[in-house]
């Protein structure tokens, strides 16, 4: 049965505050923390990476609590509940900073920030993929999701517009107001979801060893394709988007209007969703992914057409190039759904919080790959923002922004093209896991 409008659409409403809080954490808090913080490139760089790291080591643990604990709310919505004071705090410390601050300042809150953004991303993720078994409505609600995703982008977007228009268009006073939109956002949209969307009940399982469970993980020739396709498309964004803003106003000569292409390409990313989703419908997941990265791919190399200052032509491709953006993430859930019936056939135990808790994990070491590697090489071409460059250190930048993502998201595309589990399989496993459901019901 396909589930209601109203359901989808109070499931999805946290998405918007963790996307609030997603986008500056990739664009606009480097730069803001290397220039107006003063702690420079490298030492930016190098915390990013380090507490996406971090998230090697908590992920899976807390991916695996969510599947072992189990309250009157069930196993996914406490969690969701607990990560809300985390990160309203971790918020504030980090988005509204009282300066001076040391790299050990930003290093131990973004630490924190990240253990209060994994609970609350993978078990809403978790969630989503277990309010539904069917193959199609699994991809509706994560497209949704997605959807709700790009609407706190641009709506946390629109901000630094705003302030623009009033006067108080400081960078301080962007991201604190970044900051705060999440904060005030998070608590609302909790409540609505956890009220108002129920979880499916889980049939109990015996428990399954370690030596079994870690067994059964490694031969999952499925899951680790999807988690290498999601860690390449994860150092996408972690490359352009931390190097954005500096591409725009140091290559484009556009940096006047920096926030509103931004703004487009998310409209544009809004847009183009439902598009892939309906796409999906007639040629399975995994192939409208692969045409979605390589049309992105077409794309971003019609940047090297933009001369430098002309707003309407880069405008123009920053949309068709939005347009895809936002069809990776959701697919490659989506897919994940999929693989955790797999799973479950398997090892005989649902663990879908800990199949999600590595995408989760993939897709922050993706990022910070992408800003730990951009950064140094910025530093080593001699890019110094905020001044005066040479013509050789803004050629670097554009061919970096351009040039690097293009093979990383082919390989995605190549990895995920095959992809063996298509709608047909994934109802027999289905199929078999009903029947197995049944047997043990029946003794």
């Amino acid at each position: 049965m396909n589930l209601s409008k109203q359901t989808i659409a109070a499931f999805v409403s946290p998405a918007i505050p963790l996307s609030a809080l997603g986008l500056p954490l990739l664009v606009y808090l480097p730069p803001f923390y290397a220039e107006q913080m003063g702690l420079g490139l490298s030492l930016v760089g190098t915390v990013f990476m380090i507490t996406r790291f971090w998230d090697v080591f908590t992920d899976p643990v807390l991916g695996i609590l969510s599947d072992k604990v189990t309250t009157p709310l069930g196993r996914r919505r406490h969690w969701i509940i607990l990560s809300v004071p985390i990160l309203m705090i971790c918020v504030y410390k980090v988005f509204i900073p009282q300066a001076p601050v040391t790299g050990n300042y930003l290093l131990f809150w973004m630490l924190m920030l990240y253990v209060g953004w994994t609970l609350l991303s993978i078990s809403h993720m978790s969630w989503g993929a277990e309010l539904s078994s069917d193959y199609y409505e699994r991809a509706r609600v994560q497209g949704w999701r997605e959807f709700a995703l790009v609407f706190g982008m641009l709506a946390v977007l629109i901000l630094p517009t705003i302030l623009e228009q009033t006067g108080s268009g400081d960078n301080d006073s962007k991201v604190a107001a970044m900051g705060w939109f999440t904060i005030i956002l998070l608590p609302i949209t909790v409540a609505l979801a956890v009220s108002n969307v129920q979880e499916r009940p889980v049939e109990p399982s015996p428990p399954l060893g370690w030596r079994k469970s870690t067994s059964v993980l490694l031969k999952n020739k499925l899951l680790k394709r999807v988690l290498l396709a999601d860690l390449l498309i994860g150092m996408v964004p972690g490359i352009s988007g931390s190097i954005y803003i500096f591409f725009v106003s140091y290559v484009m000569q556009l940096g006047e209007w920096s926030n509103l292409m931004l703004l487009l390409y998310f409209i544009a990313s809004f847009c183009g969703i439902p598009f892939w989703m309906r796409l999906s419908y007639s040629l399975e997941k995994h192939r409208t992914f692969t045409i979605a990265k390589v049309y992105g791919c077409i794309m971003i190399v019609s940047l090297l057409l933009v001369e430098p200052g002309n707003l309407w032509l880069y405008a123009l491709i920053n949309i068709l190039f939005g347009l895809e953006s936002g069809s990776g993430a959701f697919l490659l859930r989506s897919i994940m759904a999929d693989v955790t019936d797999h799973d479950h056939l398997e090892s005989g135990v649902q663990r879908t919080g800990l199949y999600y808790s590595l995408l989760t994990m993939t897709t922050k070491v993706g990022s910070a790959l992408g800003v730990g590697m951009v950064y140094p090489i910025l530093d080593w071409i001699g890019f110094i923002p905020g001044e005066e460059n040479t013509a050789g250190a803004i050629e670097a930048l554009k061919y970096i922004f351009i040039g690097i993502p293009i093979p990383i998201t082919l390989l995605a595309a190549f990895l995920i093209w095959n992809f063996p589990l298509d709608s047909t399989k994934q109802k027999e496993l289905r199929r078999l896991l009903a029947e197995r459901d049944s047997l043990v019901s029946s003794k």
